[in-house]
């Protein structure tokens, strides 16, 4: 199910067109799936509610693509670097290529954050806390934040096993695609 629907490399011989949409319904194990759905519940209903069904989902599933998009285009990035280490007779880099080709990416945390992104934009100043540490902020520095814990864990390669550059493609489509609504004056119509 995994080399099906899980999303992989372009190049990988798993790799299958229908991917770029069906890995954000697998999810690497119940708190990976859990915490996912309660922030799309949380959030992504304050959303739906504003713009309507069609039009949320319209921005989840593009935030998920774009997150996709960025993910695999950081993984392009690698490969390029690798492929040129293994063309000098790098083993390293060539099971490096390898590993890449054979690693799945699970689970909708890219469109997540995209709706976290929308959410913070609609309602900059709302107070969120946190669960862990409980600590209250408003809702454009908590998603800031997030931000730059993902960039700064994805750059350093720190938190392994997180497709880091995948959160930040949400929340930057998410970011492109409320700027473009705003200025074709479409932000708060509804498609339903």
């Amino acid at each position: 199910m995994i080399r099906t629907f899980a999303l992989f490399y372009p190049t990988s011989w798993f790799f299958k067109p229908w991917q770029c949409v069906t890995h954000m319904f697998m999810h690497g194990g119940f708190w990976h799936l859990f915490f996912n759905m309660y922030t799309l519940f949380i959030f992504g209903s304050v959303l739906e509610r504003v713009w309507g069904a069609k039009k949320f989902l319209l921005f989840y599933f593009l935030t998920g693509l774009g997150a996709a998009l960025v993910h695999t285009g950081v993984e392009w990035l690698e490969m390029q670097h690798w492929m040129t280490d293994a063309a000098a007779g790098s083993q390293a880099a060539a099971q490096a290529i390898h590993n890449l080709k054979m690693t799945p990416t699970v689970g909708a945390s890219g469109a997540i954050y995209g709706v976290l992104m929308g959410y913070a934009m609609l309602y900059p100043d709302s107070v969120l806390t946190l669960i862990f540490p409980p600590i209250s902020m408003k809702a454009k520095w908590f998603v800031l934040i997030f931000g730059a814990i993902e960039l700064l864990t994805g750059i350093t390669g720190t938190g392994g096993g997180i497709a880091h550059f995948a959160h930040l493609g949400g929340l930057i489509f998410g970011f492109l695609l409320i700027l473009f609504w705003k200025k074709r004056r479409t932000l708060y119509s509804r498609y339903d």
